[in-house]
């Protein structure tokens, strides 16, 4: 069976310098690939710096990847024009990370929600309010709100106002990028819920990015470990959890807290200065790693 995205030695450099001068290259994301299977949730973890948000945004194309294939269903993005590329996106929705700055502040919250619906030009004035009236309620938010600014309202309801935006096209893939780390934590249990649901109500695909180890756990079905722009380990989430390949992904497993005091695990270092970059290799079935 085909993978629903399919990401091939992608490549993302950013130049330092003037408009004369190129100065020092810093590759964010170095030479990636992965699958994502429909219906999945594919984790990409790793510290902050690392290059998941770079490598979800150039699937996005938000920012253009400097090399590399992005094929969606089969269809490289790539090549696309702008025009096409917008066209695509109907099936390519992203819910950003911080729930305050990616509302606009002077929008009020059902024309946020409606605006994918008005860009494409969908249905009458009256049908866009009915379909945003849908996305509210399926969010968990109430519809007589929608008159509403961001402003009045918490974390937790404006990252599901986001993602009742990211909703209204009925797209296939949801990019996920750190959705919950802006939030208490009690909220964060709430929002993963909703995703969760979601996900089983509208047969949604999920790459979700985050750095938090012990979500990615709990709701990924396989994940790909981050480090210096560069996926250092890949498999299904439990083998990784349970026996990790590489030590950096020792390392970091190895610094989750745990929830009773009297569960203790040895700490394990990473000596980042010894680090060189390899090609994944099967080290068990299904589960590669770069060492």
């Amino acid at each position: 069976m085909s993978a629903l995205l399919q990401v091939r030695h992608l490549v993302k450099e950013f130049h330092q310098g003037g408009w004369f001068s190129k100065g020092a290259v810093t590759r964010a994301v170095d030479d990636i690939s992965f699958d994502i299977q429909q219906g999945e949730t594919f984790g990409l973890v790793g510290e902050s710096g690392c290059g998941k948000t770079t490598t979800g945004r150039c699937i996005l194309r938000l920012i253009e990847p400097t090399s590399g294939q992005v094929l969606f269903q089969g269809r490289d993005l790539a090549p696309l024009s702008p025009r096409d590329m917008r066209l695509a996106r109907r099936d390519l929705q992203i819910v950003f990370q911080d729930p305050y700055s990616s509302l606009n502040p002077r929008m009020r919250v059902g024309a946020i929600v409606g605006e994918p619906l008005v860009i494409f030009r969908e249905g009458t004035t009256a049908a866009r309010a009915r379909r945003v009236a849908e996305l509210f309620e399926l969010v968990g938010l109430d519809p007589a709100h929608t008159a509403k600014y961001p402003h009045e309202f918490s974390g937790g309801q404006r990252q599901r106002i986001g993602l009742a935006r990211a909703l209204a096209l009925n797209p296939s893939l949801v990019i996920a990028d750190e959705p919950v780390s802006a939030l208490d934590v009690s909220v964060q249990a709430q929002v993963v819920n909703l995703l969760l649901d979601l996900q089983a109500r509208l047969g949604l695909t999920y790459l979700f990015i985050a750095h938090d180890l012990r979500l990615v756990r709990q709701i990924c079905t396989r994940v790909a470990v981050m480090y210096r722009g560069r996926i250092v380990e890949l498999g299904e989430a439990e083998q990784i959890f349970l026996s990790p390949a590489h030590p950096y992904t020792a390392a970091l497993l190895s610094a989750v807290p745990k929830i009773n005091p009297g569960d203790r695990i040895a700490r394990v270092q990473f000596d980042a200065d010894s680090f060189t970059p390899q090609p994944l290799r099967e080290v068990r079935p299904g589960h590669l790693a770069a060492v």
